[in-house]
């Protein structure tokens, strides 16, 4: 596993790669997040998975946010895997917004095929997220099952609003190689907890001070 990886995105070196891309806060990291990982591995056949520990989500408050470092060193301990690479890619590009970040690295990075990846969770609040659409349109898209959402996630209004652009599951190995918008629904066991969950278990002591 490599942490706060520098790209490189003008010296080719990723070219012809086929990336996943994990957004988040990691407040703290968790099993979920590599349970998407190694499933988006395994099922997309990507090459690597790109962990993006975001400085500050604008979806979510400061409050009981952990500081970055600390954000980031859970991630290195959680990943544990040759082909998760835990990034501060945001901090380096100075983006905010997911929309943003994946406009630069495409632009910068046009032979490299990346996914976007997410939880079922996310994909009901997508359309909150700044220009949505706009990752849509940019990057094909894998979403991961999580417990209780399957159903709501198929039904909710990003679900609808690109279903004629819905993949066959069957075929997910071919998705980074498909024009976006294009999307897909991965059923695959998943892991129960979420960074909310564990924050409660673990109650302030993960917070530094």
């Amino acid at each position: 596993m490599s942490s706060e990886l520098s790209p490189g995105l003008n010296n080719g070196l990723i070219g012809g790669l086929r990336i996943g891309l994990l957004g988040g806060s990691f407040n703290p990291a968790h099993e979920g997040h590599r349970h998407i990982s190694l499933v988006a591995l395994r099922r997309l056949q990507l090459h690597q998975v790109w962990w993006l520990v975001s400085p500050q989500n604008p979806l979510k408050p400061e409050k009981g946010m952990a500081p970055f470092a600390q954000r980031m060193e859970s991630a290195r301990t959680m990943a544990d895997h040759p082909a998760i690479r835990v990034t501060d890619i945001e901090t380096q590009m100075g983006t905010r917004y997911t929309a943003d970040t994946i406009r630069q690295l495409t632009d910068r990075a046009p032979a490299t095929r990346f996914v976007w990846l997410m939880g079922a969770d996310n994909l009901l609040s997508f359309p909150k997220w700044h220009q949505w659409t706009s990752i849509m349109e940019r990057v094909p898209v894998a979403v991961i099952a999580r417990p209780g959402y399957s159903l709501k996630a198929r039904l909710s209004h990003a679900a609808s609003r690109y279903a004629n652009r819905q993949f066959p599951v069957e075929h997910a190995s071919r998705l980074a190689d498909v024009e976006a918008p294009a999307w897909v629904f991965i059923e695959d066991q998943p892991t129960p907890l979420s960074s909310t969950q564990i924050r409660r278990q673990i109650g302030s002591a993960w917070v530094a001070d």
